[in-house]
């Protein structure tokens, strides 16, 4: 009996119980079973906790045991699949239909029960609150992106993921097309938004509230004291999205340092990254902690992604949406502004309210900061070191790209302070490297100039 014949009848006799076809992890945990490795070999091979393996594995088994109408483990499956199969043929010779627990090898089709999936919640099962994530407007093309987030969370199941980017690049309007697909992965989905900075406890506070409410669904009979909240992540697949995450630290300093009242936010995310559990954290925002660093370890459950601007046709999608889709040279207007799609508009909303002058300066290499989008420069601009502001400057000034040694010659800051200036600014997302040079964008570039004046 070869593994796609288990594979099969296995999936036929889930999805007799459940109504779900088996789930990756699930076809994993067989395959691996099969070939005689234990958990953690299978929790390696697919990048997962092996906690959460057992436990998939562990209701896995509760499954086939009710279907088989015998008890099944991990190691008496092979065995007892193939008295399985031995039973079903001899029963077919004779002309029966073999009926064991509630699966039919034989018969009309039946309609399956309406019974929740345990590896995916369905929407009468889970517990969202979505109330503080904000409506999905116009959405423009993200596929490899939005494919990279999903792998990270459904596929790694990472634990900790920042989703960062400059200010009006789209980091929460992908995130809120994220959350729309991949939702009922999970038991639990809550969007906070930390613009209003609830402090630690606060925050704990609030999210342990909230499970505790699912819990009380979940076992309405059961008097159950809250627990910590490290607990509900690893009783529930959970995911949690903190967005404007930057609210956290402190202006005038380096990136990602936190504000004294906020320290404490170092020592949950630490936990998150090193206690096994299976749920996932989202952090949305402009910075992001100095403990998650923008290089990628398959070796941690710590995910980045430095959200960049949008190509050139989800560009001009914009400039359709604005009635501006004959404009000439559109490709060069897209790539002076980043293809950061808050620019993009600012800049559209201009050419549409005043018209063909507008679009004559462009078309000259011009940039235009309408005031608008110096409001959200200014914003960003506002959190910046003294140390940063002097680098920026100094990279606004020079006409072309220019690496460290250029820099340090240019200037007089000890060549430690500008090392750690640079990657402040990288980590902003202000700066871009090419090799071993530096440059700022054409738009950052003319708001420097005119700042400096």
């Amino acid at each position: 009996m070869n593994f796609k014949e288990v594979l099969q009848m296995a999936d036929e006799m889930v999805f007799a119980k459940t109504g779900e076809h088996l789930d990756n992890l699930q076809e994993a945990i067989l395959r691996g079973t099969m070939q005689g490795e234990k958990y953690t070999k299978i929790a390696e091979e697919i990048h997962c906790n092996e906690s959460y393996v057992r436990d998939v594995g562990s209701k896995l088994w509760q499954i086939l045991s009710e279907e088989l109408g015998e008890d099944i483990n991990k190691k008496n499956f092979h065995s007892a699949i193939k008295r399985f199969q031995v039973s079903n043929s001899s029963n077919f010779a004779q002309g029966d239909v073999v009926t064991i627990g509630s699966f039919n090898t034989c018969g009309e089709a039946r309609h399956p029960p309406n019974i929740p999936n345990p590896h995916q919640p369905n929407q009468e099962t889970s517990h969202h609150d979505l109330s503080e994530m904000p409506q999905l407007g116009a959405f423009y093309d993200r596929t490899p992106q939005l494919q990279t987030l999903k792998n990270w969370i459904i596929q790694q199941n990472s634990s900790l993921i920042a989703l960062t980017g400059i200010s009006g690049i789209g980091k929460t309007t992908l995130a809120v097309q994220l959350i729309q697909q991949i939702k009922h992965e999970f038991e639990c989905v809550i969007w906070c938004n930390l613009d209003t900075s609830p402090t630690l406890p606060e925050f704990e506070a609030n999210l342990i509230q909230f499970f505790s409410q699912y819990q009380k669904q979940d076992s309405p009979t059961t008097n159950q004291k809250a627990l910590p909240l490290i607990k509900y992540l690893q009783k529930h697949r959970c995911l949690v999205i903190l967005d404007d995450i930057q609210n956290l630290f402190s202006s005038g300093e380096l990136a990602g340092k936190y504000q004294p009242e906020y320290e404490e936010y170092r020592s949950l995310f630490k936990k998150i990254e090193k206690i096994s559990h299976q749920s996932c954290f989202l952090l949305i925002g402009w910075e992001q902690p100095r403990e998650l660093t923008q290089i990628n370890n398959q070796n941690t459950q710590i995910n980045t992604l430095q959200l960049k601007g949008l190509d050139i046709a989800a560009g001009r999608e914009i400039f359709r949406d604005y009635g501006l889709a004959d404009i000439d040279n559109y490709s060069a207007l897209i790539h002076r502004y980043q293809g950061n799609p808050l620019w993009l508009k600012s800049v559209a909303t201009q050419m549409q309210e005043l018209g063909g002058c507008v679009t004559e300066l462009l078309l000259n290499d011009i940039i235009l900061l309408p005031e608008d989008l110096k409001d959200v420069l200014q914003q960003q601009f506002s959190r910046l070191s003294e140390l940063e502001k002097q680098v920026l400057s100094l990279l606004a000034k020079a006409s072309d790209a220019i690496n460290l040694t250029q820099l340090l010659e240019n200037s007089r800051i000890p060549a430690s302070d500008l090392v750690n200036a640079l990657q402040s600014l990288s980590r902003r997302c202000l700066i871009e490297q090419q090799a071993n040079f530096y440059t700022i964008s054409p738009v950052l570039r003319q708001y420097a100039i005119r700042l400096g004046g």
